[in-house]
């Protein structure tokens, strides 16, 4: 079993007893260079420092200490964006005995008075900067982990771009360490680093007189997409994503994603959500990785290329949506296959041509078979009229488990 120990920024001094004694019994402790440093002469083991890059190493570095006493050092709760998830990924839980500390958004909440279970939390650590764009929302109270000490500079000119420059921003570094700071501004005027690259950036959300929030709800607003014109329509949106039916930790493959619109707004449900844009055009995929950023979930994954070559070595999917591409031979028997029990296919049709197989699917498997029409006012001369868009045939299935 590997020990993994939470380590805070005051060192051996703000240890518990329990974590000392398993650090000065064990054979090999391993750790970034500050962790290690921190370490008394009393602890005798073998110290490792870990290779750069860390997770490709890390399976082959444990095989070599098999069979010792290996300590884990991890900043704060390893549990919480820490190397004890990933630890209890590759051994289970059983094979890992955690011993955390305090961690630094349970610091900062202390610090600020602000209540841990009504403040979101961002990390950056590894993760591209722009995740904190679907997290910043008016009044809400964010903590972001920083990542150098550049993250404050990066964090406050997001939140300046979305429209939240004036929002109140505290940096909190080495916190629980002598050397403990903090410092004040906003959004909008910060300039400067960090005092240390230990860092976490309290924000409370305030929007701009010109922001525009978005909501987390299906159907954002048409205007929030860069696209050429293929973009599946805010109002058919809302009811693709409800026959769609995002929960958290699943993947959807958006096939013949256009703008991406589906997917960015799948993965905007949860954080944990993921998605696929299928495209096979290189303009409208880079288009989508805009999008992707600017609304706050840069990890969605762009495969590009023509369906159902492009699906070839995708995960599998917990759910499908085909906005585009149809008709093409073999698509709609190569994303049926894929799906396991509880998997859902959404498809929307607008030609004829794409009607009539549908309709043949849905004869065959069964599901919900809609037409939507929408009519938006609009200018008639000096008066105002409905002008109809072209109506929209949605059909939904999901598989069973002997399907």
């Amino acid at each position: 079993m590997i020990t993994v120990a939470g380590l805070g920024a005051d060192g051996w001094d703000g240890l518990p007893g329990t974590t000392r004694r398993a650090l000065e019994a064990a054979e090999v402790v391993m750790g970034g260079p500050r962790q290690l440093e921190l370490l008394p002469a009393s602890v005798v083991a073998e110290r490792v420092r870990w290779p750069s890059p860390l997770l490709p190493a890390l399976p082959g570095l444990l095989e070599r200490h098999a069979g010792r006493e290996v300590c884990v050092l991890a900043s704060g709760d390893p549990m919480f964006y820490g190397i004890g998830s990933t630890l209890v990924r590759l051994l289970g839980a059983p094979g890992v005995r955690v011993l955390p500390h305090v961690s630094s958004l349970s610091l900062a909440c202390a610090r600020l008075g602000w209540p841990v279970e009504q403040t979101e939390t961002v990390s950056l650590v590894g993760r591209p900067p722009e995740t904190l764009n679907a997290a910043a929302l008016p009044g809400r109270r964010i903590v972001v982990l920083g990542a150098g000490h550049d993250a404050p500079s990066q964090v406050a000119a997001l939140l300046t771009a979305r429209g939240y420059g004036p929002s109140p921003i505290t940096v909190l570094s080495d916190l629980g360490a002598a050397t403990e700071t903090a410092q004040h501004g906003t959004a909008g005027t910060w300039t400067g680093p960090a005092a240390s690259p230990l860092n976490v950036i309290a924000v409370e959300c305030v929007a701009a007189q010109d922001a525009e929030p978005l909501a987390l709800v299906p159907g954002l607003p048409d205007s929030a997409y860069e696209h050429d014109g293929q973009l599946t329509k805010r109002e058919v949106r809302a009811v693709t994503l409800s026959r769609l039916a995002p929960r958290p930790g699943e993947l959807l493959w958006d096939v013949g994603a256009g703008a991406g619109s589906i997917a960015v707004e799948w993965m905007r449900s949860h954080p944990s959500c993921a998605a696929v844009a299928v495209e096979s055009r290189p303009d409208r995929a880079a288009a989508i990785r805009r999008n992707a950023a600017r609304l706050g979930v840069p990890s969605l994954r762009v495969a590009e290329g023509r369906a159902p070559a492009a699906l070839d070595g995708l995960p599998a999917p917990d759910a499908v949506f085909v906005g585009g591409g149809v008709t093409a031979p073999g698509l709609l028997e190569r994303c049926w296959s894929r799906l396991g029990p509880g998997g859902r296919l959404v498809v929307n049709a607008v030609t004829l041509e794409s009607e009539a197989l549908i309709a043949q699917w849905y004869g065959r498997l069964g599901g919900d078979l809609v037409r939507l029409a929408v009519q938006r006012a609009s200018p008639v001369g000096g008066f105002t009229g409905w002008r109809p868009a072209m109506p929209i045939t949605v059909w939904s299935v999901t598989r069973e488990e002997d399907a």
